[in-house]
């Protein structure tokens, strides 16, 4: 190991363009200020990692601070940087053993007590012997904090101190938490709107519908700063699609797309997952625009996946499938979209339910007493196999709007909106989701269409301002809404409804802020 004389010198990035070898291209990534100790060769590879770290692209920033340790063996940032890749703290992913071997081939001593405090933070996280990751993010989350408070102006400190905030509850929501991690993030955002990490999590922060306006700011910088990050286009996203912006939502996943096909075709991958994260949600902002081929023609490619073992994803295939025909009505199309899930029990429940749904619509309640007998007695035994987005109570809303319409068709409405406010009741109570509804058919949406249909318009009206409250500009909640102002005599409220409706579905092709 050469000798540690030379003196820190400061990593400024001046402009978001950064050289990607890996890639085989230039790429904008946004920009950041971190003082360190590494040789001025190594700046670029490690400057590169540090931006596609605050934007979850692991994979490529472990390829980048690799490349500055070759460069500089003695670079402990570099090192740091690689480790920190093995922990994704709102997606609840971790691989300790993997961390730790990148650290264990750094062999030097840091140049400096800042250096030092980074290297140090990676203790709790990684360290064996801390069984519970709850306890290890808390520890780390303090180790960050003393960093963050012995260098109060080191924003890259500030900024992994917001996320490591974010990461306390592995991406449940916490308002409590979220909101520390946001002001703490909000300093570095308003010193420099291009930071990656200060944008992206101030998003993660205010991705709800109550506090989404407040994470516009952020998603627009985000999005303008950082267009080749797949992860960093489609997050803006989180914001769009709480409040209902689904121009916005089919453009910002459209980009996403393109830059992971683009990164994947330099790679000379020709493997292209249409199933995944982000296909799922331009899919859905297509259903919310009415565009139902564009909508198809993402579902048929996710379908064509499902034969292809390095493509296929079950998860997000059985969501997009339930929301394809739930949202656009296409009862005939089931069969169409269709595919043997014995691999995947973990998605059973919820492609088990759209069949039941769809039968139901077509006049057979077999399959629905079928579902609704087998997953009451698989939720209520615990052996239900769970998702992060497939969980007992969400299994319950559907198996109660499943005995809710089957009571609607056996001429017992009163058992009916009463299953089905139970369903609505039970979603109230859970956790505020990000994205997508994660109830396949929003419970409060399915009263309100069943109130309806049984003439009672100003409950059926309660009930949809009760979806779009969880859900904003959710179309169809927008259409029962002014279908039920309209049977109440609410002329106004049914004129403003119709004219947002419009405003939505007339929207196809117009240009907007994100993606221009």
């Amino acid at each position: 190991m050469r000798p540690r004389s030379r003196c820190p010198l400061l990593a400024v990035v001046t402009a978001a363009l950064l050289s990607n070898p890996a890639a085989g291209q230039d790429r904008k990534l946004g920009t950041l200020t971190f003082e360190n100790s590494g040789a001025p060769e190594a700046q670029d590879d490690f400057v590169t990692g540090v931006l596609l770290l605050h934007s979850f692209e692991y994979a490529d920033a472990a390829e980048a601070f690799r490349r500055a340790q070759e460069i500089d063996p003695d670079f402990a940032l570099a090192f740091w940087g690689e480790a920190m890749t093995h922990n994704h703290p709102i997606w609840g992913d971790y691989d300790g053993e993997a961390a730790r071997a990148v650290l264990a081939r750094y062999a030097g001593t840091p140049a400096t007590e800042r250096e030092a405090l980074y290297m140090a933070a990676l203790d709790p996280l990684y360290r064996e012997g801390i069984e519970d990751k709850t306890e290890r993010d808390r520890r780390y989350m303090l180790a960050m904090r003393r960093l963050h408070e012995a260098y109060p102006g080191d924003d890259e400190a500030r900024a992994f101190y917001a996320l490591s905030i974010l990461g306390l509850t592995n991406g449940t929501r916490d308002f409590r938490n979220y909101m520390r991690g946001a002001a703490v993030a909000r300093p570095v955002f308003e010193r420099n709107p291009e930071h990656p990490g200060a944008a992206h999590y101030i998003i993660h922060a205010f991705d709800d519908p109550i506090h989404a306006p407040l994470g516009l700011p952020a998603a627009r910088a985000y999005g303008a700063s950082t267009p080749d990050a797949g992860h960093a286009q489609h997050m803006t996203s989180h914001i769009f699609v709480a409040m209902g912006m689904w121009d916005d939502v089919v453009r910002a996943n459209i980009n996403a797309v393109r830059v992971v096909d683009e990164n994947r075709a330099a790679r000379g991958i020709t493997t292209l997952n249409r199933c995944g994260h982000y296909p799922s949600w331009q899919q859905y902002g297509h259903l919310m625009r009415e565009e139902w081929d564009e909508a198809a023609d993402i579902m048929d490619l996710c379908q064509a996946n499902q034969a292809d073992p390095d493509g296929d994803d079950r998860g997000y295939y059985v969501m997009m499938r339930a929301r394809q025909i739930l949202d656009s009505g296409a009862w005939d199309q089931l069969e169409r979209w269709s595919f043997d899930i014995a691999d995947a029990p973990a998605v059973a429940p919820s492609y088990d339910f759209l069949d039941a749904y769809v039968a139901l619509k077509r006049g057979d309640d077999v399959p629905a007493r079928e579902a609704v007998a087998h997953w009451e007695r698989v939720v209520d035994g615990g052996d239900m196999p769970q998702t992060w987005w497939i969980t007992p109570d969400r299994v319950r809303i559907q198996m109660w709007e499943l005995e809710g319409l089957m009571a609607l068709d056996e001429g017992r409405s009163e058992d009916a909106v009463t299953l089905l406010g139970r369903a609505a009741e039970l979603e109230e109570t859970l956790p505020m989701e990000f994205g997508p509804p994660a109830s396949l058919k929003p419970p409060h949406e399915l009263l309100g269409e069943v109130l309806l249909e049984l003439g009672r318009y100003d409950e059926a009206i309660d009930a949809f301002r009760g979806s779009l409250e969880l859900a904003p500009r959710r179309t169809p909640s927008l259409r029962g809404l002014e279908a039920a102002a309209r049977g109440a005599g609410d002329t106004s409220l049914a004129d403003d409804t119709a004219r947002t409706i419009r405003e939505i579905v007339h929207a196809s092709g117009r240009e907007t802020e994100a993606g221009r």
